[in-house]
């Protein structure tokens, strides 16, 4: 059974359109990840599924109820859903007592909510801190409080808005190691928007990538970054090479696209004439001194514009008639010599590239 549901959510602010014929299901327990640049909607839409906003149009559903049908229900429905904002909301009060605000208002007993929180306090690791003022509290710890009030009432629906912006490397972790115990021990559907893809890949079962206000795709986090559905999207994810190029044959789907005079073999259903973009990610791409005998057809020597080092690895700009950027270990850099103006072969498989028609 689905827990949200959104049919043609539209959202104008005055002649604007925010958000258009946004169509989402979230199974109960599952986690979603709203992946998007900045101001393409993703705020708006949390802000519209917590009941903060009314939509120009469309349906929001909580488990098959449409949520805006009446004023009554509306307010029965928001108490079941919790929302953590990218700044949290910190009362000038104990650690313990902004957990337990929520259950307060609920009207809960007071040895319920010492039970309730004590054991919350567990889970976020701030139980010999519970009496300090959360006003005093670190951005990371903060967030912690927060994510700690929202699951204290056990919300059928947990918004997170970018929940470890800001947030220092180790700070990060912790609120993420958080939010996975949360998924292990509540059956609460998570509907998180973030600007960290690998967070996203981490931690959602499915991502939706939202564009200027419209839902472009949604599949399975390796489905979005291995297989973008248009070069807005494949851009957006960090799909360095994206090559354009013309389909000058296709046999039993093993196309051959001319970039410019050099030939790439992929695999794709695109018809003989038609302009498309080959995406190959650079950790695909394979570096050697001399052409590589192996199954991979696509095999390009080229010279080395850059080489740019990025933690343990390293990003090598090719020249091979057309750009390609592969990512190596430093230990290949060494070991290849590979320096600026130095010649190289790369080479990647025909299953290895992604083709994208130029018109999606």
């Amino acid at each position: 059974m689905s827990s949200i549901e959104t049919i043609d959510l539209c959202q104008k602010y005055g002649e604007q359109d925010i958000l258009k014929n946004i169509n989402i299901r979230v199974d109960q327990g599952e986690v979603l990840a709203l992946i998007g640049p900045t101001g393409a909607g993703k705020t708006t839409l949390l802000r519209l599924i917590d009941l903060l906003e009314t939509p120009t149009s469309g349906k929001i559903y909580l488990n098959g109820i449409d949520v805006n049908e009446q004023k009554k229900l509306r307010f029965e429905c928001r108490r079941r859903i919790a929302f953590v904002l990218q700044k949290p909301v910190i009362f000038n009060a104990s650690i313990y007592d902004n957990i337990a605000y929520g259950l307060r208002w609920r009207g809960r007993s007071r040895g319920y909510i010492k039970e309730k929180v004590d054991s919350i306090l567990q889970i976020v690791n701030l139980s010999a801190d519970k009496n300090r003022n959360a006003t005093t509290l670190s951005g990371g710890e903060a967030q912690r409080v927060a994510l700690a009030r929202a699951i204290a009432i056990e919300p059928e629906v947990l918004l997170l808005d970018e929940p470890t912006a800001n947030l220092d490397p180790i700070s990060t972790s912790k609120i993420e190691e958080l939010i996975t115990n949360i998924m292990r021990q509540y059956d609460t559907t998570i509907i998180m928007a973030t600007h960290d893809m690998s967070q996203g890949q981490l931690l959602a079962n499915r991502i939706s990538v939202l564009i200027n206000g419209e839902i472009i795709q949604t599949s399975e986090p390796r489905e979005v970054f291995s297989s973008p559905k248009n070069k807005e999207v494949a851009e957006f994810v960090g799909v360095e090479n994206i090559i354009e190029g013309v389909i000058t044959a296709n046999e039993e789907r093993i196309c051959l696209i001319d970039i410019g005079g050099n030939v790439i073999e992929a695999v794709s259903d695109c018809a003989t004439g038609e302009t498309v973009c080959a995406c190959i990610r650079p950790e695909d791409i394979t570096l050697s001194l001399s052409k590589a005998h192996s199954s991979a057809r696509n095999s390009f020597m080229g010279e080395i514009t850059r080489v740019v080092s990025i933690s343990s690895l390293a990003r090598i700009e090719i020249d091979c008639g057309f750009p390609l950027i592969a990512l190596v270990t430093k230990r290949s850099v060494e070991g290849l010599n590979l320096e600026c103006e130095n010649e190289i072969y790369a080479t990647f498989k025909t299953t290895g590239v992604h083709v994208i028609r130029k018109s999606d």
